[in-house]
């Protein structure tokens, strides 16, 4: 036996374990992987579980938060929607009360009617004083632009001086006070005594009524620039041009549109009871010429179309005041 152990060892080969002994292994590298890929082994389903409890977890939470967001977006859209739908509703029911008890009064469901046949072909010209709902309000539209252009054109400039020097505004302050309560109608007799029109004194009545808020509101807004503003720029000695362009009209700008959201408003007001007197083509016309034809479905249909123009005009004014002023201006 020892010598066939002698043998091997000579031959190089290692010894044999004795018996009841366990055999090494060959290198530690191979052992420590092996435990390192049972150990992962046991790992990965646990980790693959989690990972997908995860995923589910954060499915739930995005999905709630996509059922809270439209939760409020429908509480949201159903506070815009419905009170001006109730205030409708509530208007339409006293209307069909009110015809209910007054033979002479048309309902809802007529002057609907009546509204579909007007608008079918609102732009129809058969003469002078026979024309489309479209073309009378196209022409009171006219009226009010150029009567309100001109009353911005000397309104703004005219309120950025009397709110600027102090001798203009005591010298305006008396004559704007005096003048601006004066009902707007009271100034068309004059109109027709000077301009011997009856166009040309439509425009002077929104002329001499639009241009007192535009005045007023620039004049104060002028008034309210921070005297500290002023102390910089006299200390920089800065033209009155700069003066204007780089303090007062930023400053100024949020009340000058204001006064411009005021006076069209006034002048949309003035143009209906201006051209009832005068007469022409205009929606104050047509309106005049409905009631002497006892027409009231087509007067009722232009009170309507006389409330939409005017808010759509308002609308616009306010979404420009928003558009170049970080106030707020809807109020």
């Amino acid at each position: 036996m020892n010598a066939l152990t002698n043998t091997a060892a000579i031959d190089g080969a290692p010894p044999a374990a004795p018996a009841g002994h366990p055999a090494h292994s060959a290198h530690p590298a191979h052992a420590a992987h092996a435990a390192h890929a049972a150990h992962a082994a046991h790992i990965a389903p646990q980790a693959k579980a989690a990972e997908q409890a995860l995923s589910k977890q954060q499915q739930r939470a995005s999905a709630d938060a996509r059922r809270e967001a439209l939760r409020k977006g429908a509480a949201a859209f159903i506070k815009m929607i419905v009170p001006p739908l109730a205030g409708l509703v509530f208007l339409v029911l006293v209307w069909q009360f009110i015809a209910a008890r007054n033979s002479s009064f048309p309902t809802p469901a007529v002057t609907f009617a009546e509204a579909l046949k007007l608008f079918a072909d609102p732009f129809y010209r058969t003469g002078p004083n026979d024309q489309g709902i479209g073309w009378n309000i196209l022409a009171s539209l006219q009226r009010v632009a150029i009567g309100f252009g001109l009353a911005a054109a000397v309104g703004i400039p005219l309120g950025f001086m009397i709110g600027r020097f102090k001798f203009l505004s005591g010298m305006f302050g008396p004559i704007i006070s005096l003048l601006k309560p004066v009902s707007p109608l009271a100034w068309l007799p004059i109109g027709l005594l000077v301009f011997k029109s009856a166009n040309p004194a439509a425009i002077w009545s929104i002329f001499i009524c639009s241009i007192w808020p535009m005045i007023i509101n620039t004049a104060v807004g002028v008034q309210r620039v921070p005297q500290d503003y002023m102390n910089v720029a006299r200390v920089l000695n800065l033209s009155e041009w700069k003066i204007f362009t780089k303090i007062l009209f930023p400053s100024v700008l949020p009340y000058m549109l204001t006064g411009v959201r005021l006076a069209i408003g006034t002048a949309w007001l003035v143009i209906v009871a201006a051209e009832m007197l005068t007469g022409g083509v205009g929606i104050g016309f047509w309106v005049w010429d409905e009631w002497n034809n006892l027409n009231v479905p087509h007067i009722i249909i232009a009170i309507v179309v006389i409330g939409v123009v005017g808010l759509l005009l308002e609308q616009l004014l306010v979404a420009l005041a928003k558009a170049f002023t970080f106030e707020e201006v809807s109020s």
